[in-house]
């Protein structure tokens, strides 16, 4: 983990090509207390320690699917694997056997992964790995002031240019989505946890990869509500905060691998490509 200490910044954004639904502004200041954070999303191998010594079985082994990218299933398997896909997003598909384990579902496996970012995991799930490992799921102002790294209103961790000297600097999509990913970044699906270069605060993988869990509920108006000290979001309702973006994420879509940048699921979904990490 790395030790933060906290203090004010400037949370939220008014970019113009933000999601208004989203509530993404108005940047507001906030003040947290002094916390740590995994260095690292929660990979493949700590969640295997942690099923394998609780005998932890995730929402998705019991639901007995979840939900993966359409090109991701290979093709010879897709119209045995694939039950449903969903309406408004028809490239993800409700794949029977698909979990954590089976990131593609049956006939799939974690072979070579696992120092990548572990998926199929609910908000639901990442709360019990937190809970059992003493740490707890970062508030979305703890989220958002790690993945800042110490700079002021920035897009991203690095900066505001998406590609600096055109150099890659997170895992997301590139191409056509949602038919042909190019894999420019070098992946075309999850990538190892530090595959690009950390932060200002020396984290890794805070944009891209994997979308990842934040305690708080969501509400589009929790920017404007919010407390000033340590906000910990609404007190109810529906979905919980995802932050940070996944390697779905294009800019003729989803740019919401920029750090304000939020949306939601409730607290039961799974996909391939939502994961978390902890605080302290």
């Amino acid at each position: 983990m790395v030790d933060l200490p906290g203090g004010s910044f400037l949370m939220g954004t008014d970019y113009e090509y933000g999601f208004p639904n989203d509530g993404e502004g108005p940047v507001h200041a906030v003040n947290l207390q002094p916390f740590a954070i995994d260095k690292f999303p929660v990979t493949n191998r700590s969640f295997r320690e942690f099923v394998t010594q609780t005998g932890y079985r995730t929402e998705a082994e019991h639901f007995g699917w979840s939900f993966v990218f359409w090109a991701h299933i290979p093709e010879s398997r897709r119209d045995a694997l694939i039950e449903d896909t969903v309406s408004a997003a028809p490239w993800w598909c409700k794949v029977s056997g698909a979990n954590w384990a089976a990131p593609e579902g049956p006939g799939s496996n974690l072979k070579g992964r696992d120092e990548h970012p572990v998926v199929h995991v609910s908000w639901n799930d990442a709360t019990a790995f937190a809970k059992w490992s003493g740490r707890r799921l970062p508030t979305e102002a703890e989220w958002e002031y790690a993945a800042r790294g110490g700079l002021d209103q920035k897009l991203y961790p690095w900066g505001d240019k998406l590609r600096p000297g055109g150099e890659h600097r997170c895992n997301i999509w590139q191409g056509d989505f949602p038919h042909h990913d190019t894999a420019e970044d070098g992946y075309a699906g999850t990538a190892p946890v530090d595959a690009f270069p950390p932060n200002g605060y020396g984290l890794y993988s805070m944009t891209g990869n994997t979308w990842e869990w934040c305690a708080d509920w969501f509400s589009p108006d929790s920017h404007r509500l919010s407390a000033a000290d340590n906000p910990t979001g609404p007190a109810t309702g529906q979905n919980r905060v995802v932050k940070g973006g996944s390697f779905l994420c294009h800019k003729s879509y989803c740019n919401r691998y920029r750090v304000a940048a939020r949306t939601s699921n409730t607290p039961d979904s799974s996909t391939s490509h939502m994961g978390f990490r902890c605080v302290l």
